[in-house]
């Protein structure tokens, strides 16, 4: 507005600002964090900064002692073997009458004349069979591993007599609303399971 009132127009001179630091001339954090000369005590003087940074190490607690519990894989508590024993027992489960769904859906959707109905004929034997018997394996290995843990824990050891109770107890309490002799049966299905996995895990482990 200086023009309006005749006033002399003053040049505006701009400032080049020059830093110490070229970046450039960076090769890696440190000799950028160097060249500034940050105290790490000043932040905080409590704290501790000057010493150093330090990791947050998380360490595994030590697997169990409880003789017997050594598997394939070692663990530290029950719920490992919770987690493991379930996952693999319903994946297994759900593999397997997957697999029979499928043959099922085939053989029963041979004579189909259309593949659209025979393809829905199959995925419907698949998702009924597949799904019921691994979450049917899934309940019974999470009652089994229950089971077997609370046995081991007032015995103070896991070995084949807590594994045949456990497996015992679960079939049964599976069964326990169909009467007395489907819970038999599969109580006797469970401990043949059991006995034959100890067998395979003393024999190959």
């Amino acid at each position: 507005m200086s023009w309006l009132f005749g006033g002399k127009k003053q040049e505006e001179t701009q400032q080049e600002v020059s830093f110490a630091f070229d970046p450039r001339e960076a090769q890696d954090v440190s000799s950028f964090l160097g060249s500034v000369g940050t105290d790490a005590a000043k932040l905080h003087p409590l704290a501790g900064l000057d010493q150093g940074l330090e990791y947050l190490n998380l360490e595994d607690e030590g697997v169990t002692s409880m003789p017997g519990a050594h598997g394939i894989i070692p663990i530290k508590d029950w719920t490992d073997d919770l987690c493991y024993g379930t996952g693999a027992v319903y994946l297994t489960g759900l593999g397997m009458g997957g697999a029979y769904g499928l043959a099922e859906g085939l053989r029963k959707t041979q004579d189909s004349a259309s593949a659209r109905l025979r393809l829905n004929g199959v995925l419907n034997a698949v998702t009924r069979r597949g799904p019921f018997l691994g979450n049917s394996a899934g309940v019974l290995a999470v009652a089994y591993n229950g089971i077997n843990s609370t046995i081991g824990y007032f015995r103070g050891e896991h070995d084949y007599i807590n594994s045949l109770a456990a497996a015992g107890i679960a079939g049964a309490a599976f069964k326990a609303t169909k009467g007395i002799r489907p819970m038999a049966i599969a109580s006797g299905l469970m401990m043949t399971a059991a006995g034959t996995w100890c067998v395979i895990k003393k024999t190959l482990f």
